[in-house]
């Protein structure tokens, strides 16, 4: 077999494969005894036709037509292997010559590939890299921020007599209708004006509303059988409140904490906050040192695997293609690419390792973001077939790690930081992952912990995408894969916390 590569451009190759007769005769006896199993003839016992008539029958072309499509994926893998090929997508092949057909045995099968293929990335040396950060302030402010915190899990929310405002809580009851008949309605769902997390335009909605005042506007639905259609959203606020803090005296610290006065918990506030900004440096390290490799570095990307990226994100919000939406999410969803790209290359070279520690702490940041138990969201991940690309993920925090340590790192005064990172982290877990962990002494001084960043989709395009190069499946056409819109109720319920779990107590 003869391969010949040809670059495109940055971002695809193209890929002329010819194979000889002989490389080709397997797939065609195979392909001829997968016929005569499924065909009967008249004096003859299924799968014991001749191979004779089996092309009496068929005909020679059909017999070599099934031949390369069966034999096409193993020569195109073969191909790649051999330019070292390192796609991204499917492949878009054309069969030029069959041979074989007028029952010879001369002749090559010749097929053209156009395939998307990673960039060439030129990684810097890290150590003459050097970025700046400015330091997390650790002052009165800081401690504030904390206790008001700690002093709002002790509020207690009081219903108040007057048109609900921004961040009031309030009990709601909802009904949404397209063209008068009802969709879904719910009663008696708590919401804090201001978190955005429901419909569109709720928050407008209820500020300026009293208890039991019932308004109506329109919102687009975000998943189910009726997404991305228009409903008619009625709204009535059953209850108003607002929420309470204690005093923070010495009374409270006791309460709160494991503190007698309020100035031994402010103290330990301070000890608290030193700590985490102890994990935000590092924090913002990385983010650092990452926006300026994507903005020193060229890192071209296919633009089909954007267009497939885009057009997924919108099935997913339940939009049509075209969707304006479309361009807004457009340089996100780029950049988004090139990190990935720019992390894989890091981790090809430094071949970082990823240890169980890691995927733990992971998989306890992402189970905060969504709310739900880790065991929960590991089994959910593994029956979904996700867990790779999760690994994937830690990887590529673990490799942004490994280059940050041979980084200079100053803050806006000009002094070198040691970020306490070590360049060699194959067999240690990630030490920035979870700032706040460990910081607490009881669970009523937690701060909530850091969230993991949420694993864009344009990562998850370009992982799948990878990944279908391992399975078992013809190249064909390049046709961009449609992504089953979410399953979202029409009346999205909040996903915070109940007025009263907001609370201990209701006056």
């Amino acid at each position: 077999m003869k391969t010949a590569s040809e670059k495109l451009s940055p971002t695809r190759v193209k890929l002329t494969v010819e194979v000889p007769f002989d490389e080709l005769k397997p797939a065609v006896e195979a392909a001829t005894k997968k016929i005569a199993d499924q065909v009967q003839i008249p004096g003859f016992r299924k799968g014991k036709v001749p191979t004779r008539l089996v092309e009496q029958r068929f005909g020679r072309p059909a017999i070599m037509q099934e031949a390369v499509n069966d034999a096409l994926p193993d020569f195109y893998q073969k191909a790649a292997s051999e330019v070292e090929l390192k796609p991204v997508g499917r492949p878009e092949v054309e069969v030029s010559e069959i041979p074989g057909l007028d029952g010879s045995e001369d002749g090559n099968l010749v097929f053209v590939v156009e395939q998307d293929v990673r960039p060439e990335i030129e990684l810097p040396d890290f150590s003459s890299v050097e970025i700046e950060i400015e330091e997390p302030a650790v002052d009165d402010d800081a401690v504030e921020v904390r206790l008001t915190e700690l002093r709002e899990r002790f509020g207690t929310l009081v219903g108040v007599d007057r048109p609900a405002e921004d961040g009031d809580f309030v009990s709601l009851d909802m009904l949404a209708t397209i063209e008068d008949e009802e969709i879904e309605s719910v009663e008696g769902v708590s919401y804090q004006i201001g978190q955005g997390n429901m419909l569109e335009g709720l928050d407008e909605a209820l500020e300026g509303l009293s208890a039991g005042e019932t308004t109506t506007f329109t919102s687009k639905l975000a998943g189910g059988e009726h997404a991305g259609q228009d409903a008619l959203i009625k709204v009535t606020p059953q209850s108003v409140k607002v929420r309470e803090l204690p005093e923070a005296d010495d009374e409270f610290a006791e309460m709160a904490s494991e503190f007698d006065t309020i100035d031994e918990l402010k103290d330990d506030l301070r000890t608290q906050a030193a700590r985490d900004a102890e994990g935000n440096r590092v924090a913002l390290a990385r983010n650092a040192l990452l926006e300026k490799l994507l903005e020193d570095i060229e890192i071209p990307v296919p633009d089909q695997l954007v267009e497939d990226e885009i057009l997924g994100h919108l099935q997913n919000e339940g939009k049509e293609a075209g969707d304006p939406h479309g361009e807004e999410i457009r340089e996100d969803t780029v950049k988004a690419i090139r990190a990935q790209f720019l992390l894989d290359e890091i981790n090809a070279t430094r071949e970082v390792q990823v240890g169980q520690d890691d995927l733990m702490t992971y998989m306890t940041q992402l189970s905060a973001q969504y709310g739900i138990e880790p065991n929960q969201l590991l089994q959910m991940l593994a029956q979904s077939g996700q867990l790779e690309q999760i690994f994937a993920e830690v990887q590529r925090s673990k490799a942004l790690d490994v280059a940050l340590a041979d980084v200079t790192v100053k803050n806006e005064k000009g002094e070198a930081l040691d970020l306490g990172l070590k360049a060699d982290q194959s067999e240690e877990g990630s030490e920035d992952e979870d700032p706040d962990e460990g910081s607490e002494k009881t669970p009523a001084k937690k701060a909530p912990a850091k969230k993991a960043p949420a694993k864009t989709a344009a990562a998850k395009k370009v992982e799948a995408a990878e990944e279908s190069e391992d399975a078992e499946e013809k190249p064909v056409k390049k046709a961009p894969a449609k992504k089953a819109p979410a399953k979202k109720a029409p009346v999205k319920k909040a996903p915070a916390k109940k007025a009263d779990e907001d609370a201990p107590a209701e006056k």
